[in-house]
């Protein structure tokens, strides 16, 4: 395992994750939001918008990785960390959401789950 995670193109893929992440996080719910007082459609355009530019960051990420032989399920749980590490702040700072148990429950549920797809 530690070997893997000396993998350059580990740490390029979760790179890129995380900035992609960072514009479906928006996508999905920023628009609650800053766009609240807005029509649906606007909403919906502005989101299909700004996931356009996740997926030119998400595909190649993902191609980067299961070319450098990054398992299909360790991509997904790379994913899913990458997800909750960049939801919490955005959910914290940005839509003032308050902070709860319920977040650490859920990043050591990840972390059984990164050891368990990671593992050797």
């Amino acid at each position: 395992m530690n070997a893997f995670f000396s993998n350059p193109a580990i740490w390029k893929t979760a790179g890129l994750l995380i900035l992609s992440n960072c514009f479906m996080t928006y996508a999905w719910y920023g628009h609650l939001k800053s766009l609240s007082s807005k029509p649906l459609i606007v909403a919906v355009l502005i989101s299909w918008a700004i996931a356009f530019f996740e997926y030119l960051i998400q595909v190649p990420a993902n191609r980067l990785g299961h070319t450098h032989n990054i398992g299909l399920a360790q991509l997904k749980i790379m994913q899913e960390v990458i997800t909750l590490s960049v939801f919490v702040p955005f959910s914290l700072l940005y839509m003032k959401e308050k902070l709860t148990l319920n977040f650490l429950w859920a990043a050591l549920c990840m972390i059984g789950a990164v050891y368990f797809i990671f593992r050797d």
